[in-house]
């Protein structure tokens, strides 16, 4: 017997030349192939980040996003001491991820701070709503998207952004700590900007405290190899707290953010602003 007859898959059919041909596969389970050629459809966004434009597009622009900051500072002079919790979208209420998150919004709410999310489903619905539930305060910064994400119903107050690196100045600025639960790229992006921000010294040392120490897994193995490799400090790496409990995340949060810096109220209002 030919011994390429022996390896051959029975199971299947064979196609032209006498090779196995391949099963198929339902249009549903096709992965989705990228047309890299494909120029996007021109939107605000991808105009302002392609390169010069003219000048009074330009100053248009640099206005837009000075009112927009303006916008989130006014709305969130007087949320208080917050505490960011960052996380996929994408994450489903019967997930482990979402009862984990609801229940880091309700400690953190009781002991004293904001709980503030970007606004949306998901991780971040979990943490407003753990906070709504036992009556502490809920604020969220929302994104404009494509793909329109709505603000979750567990805000006391919220407030939508054009610009992404708007958003995060607002989901920093506000907050103590950082507490990170599984998500994607936008939650990678929002960690390591709070992370060099510490690391360079334009931020206090808040606490980032990442939370299901397995899904991190990967990302503490790639940043000890960083250590290794000189990239990062050993300190860079130890000021991040890996845990699944809720009581040792709300201790880390105590020693390193509440006992050094305090929690300082909201400024008064004054009428004559607007406020």
């Amino acid at each position: 017997m030919d011994l390429r007859d022996a390896d051959r898959d029975e199971t299947q059919p064979d196609g032209p030349r006498g090779r196995p041909t391949q099963p198929k596969v339902a249009a549903s389970e096709k992965p989705e192939v990228r047309d890299w050629g494909k120029v996007p459809e021109p939107t605000e966004d991808i105009a302002f980040l392609e390169g010069p434009d003219t000048r009074g597009s330009e100053l248009m622009r640099a206005l837009r996003i000075f009112f927009e900051f303006i916008r989130g500072f006014r709305r969130l002079h007087f949320v208080g001491p917050c505490v960011t919790v960052f996380g996929s979208a994408r994450i489903q209420e019967e997930h482990p991820s979402y009862a984990l998150a609801r229940e880091m919004g309700a400690r953190i709410a009781e002991a004293g701070f904001t709980v503030m999310t970007g606004g949306g489903p998901g991780i971040m619905e979990a943490a407003n709503r753990g906070a709504k539930g036992v009556g502490g305060r809920s604020v969220g910064c929302n994104i404009e998207l494509p793909k329109e994400q709505h603000p979750n119903a567990y805000l006391d107050h919220w407030i939508e952004f054009r610009y992404f690196f708007v958003r995060k100045v607002m989901l920093i600025k506000y907050s103590y700590a950082f507490v990170v639960l599984p998500g994607g790229f936008g939650t990678l992006d929002e960690m390591f900007e709070a992370a060099t921000l510490i690391q360079t010294d334009k931020i206090h040392d808040f606490p980032i405290v990442l939370m299901n120490v397995e899904y991190w897994r990967p990302l503490r193995e790639l940043l000890e190899s960083m250590v290794a490799a000189h990239t990062i400090d050993r300190g860079d790496l130890d000021r991040l707290v890996f845990t699944d409990s809720p009581d040792e995340a709300m201790e880390a949060i105590h020693a390193m953010a509440v006992k050094p810096f305090g929690l300082k109220p909201a400024p008064p209002r004054h009428r004559w602003l607007g406020e």
